[in-house]
């Protein structure tokens, strides 16, 4: 079994360090093939993450980053709960965004304008798509930078915009 991570999102992108774990059959063919075919890693800045690990703090940012976007991302279900009951929410398993799926018909240029009017940012998951198209109508909700309050707030702001039927 091998095991592949980096700490650019749970530490800072910037860092492109990574990490693998390989059985020691795998090591020396590993270490070369990476020798030949990258520039290395900057040598301070792996010791100072190792310093980070031995110490401890790494694991306690780690535990206390869990904690903040765990709330965010409750903050974010709940008012999606109070204020756009029935949008259904995919992908908060993992990452710092979720996916809201708007009622079909509903134009997601639309709510995207009619949000960002009201003072907040939405992106439509038609930017996301190879061939942009805007059906079905979703919404990539971010979470990672936007704390609890104004995740509460921007939510209350638009909720009706997403649980809106099209007229027709």
């Amino acid at each position: 079994m091998i095991s592949i991570g980096t700490v650019s999102k749970s530490l800072a992108p910037a860092l492109r360090i990574g990490r693998l774990l390989c059985p020691p059959g795998l090591v020396e063919p590993v270490a070369r093939h990476k020798q030949v075919s990258d520039r290395g890693s900057p040598t301070l800045d792996q010791l100072a993450l190792a310093r980070l690990i031995e110490s401890g703090r790494f694991d306690r940012h780690l535990r206390r980053s869990r904690a903040t976007y765990t709330a965010r991302r409750t903050a974010l279900i709940d008012a999606l709960a109070t204020h756009a009951p029935g949008v259904t929410v995919t992908g908060l398993a993992a990452g710092f965004h979720a996916v809201a799926h708007l009622p079909a018909g509903t134009d997601e240029h639309h709510v995207i304008t009619a949000a960002r009017e009201r003072s907040v940012g939405l992106y439509g998951m038609s930017g996301c798509r190879a061939s942009h198209i805007d059906a079905p109508a979703q919404l990539v909700l971010g979470f990672g930078n936007v704390g609890e309050r104004t995740i509460t707030e921007g939510i209350a702001t638009i909720g009706d915009l997403l649980t809106c039927r099209p007229r027709g």
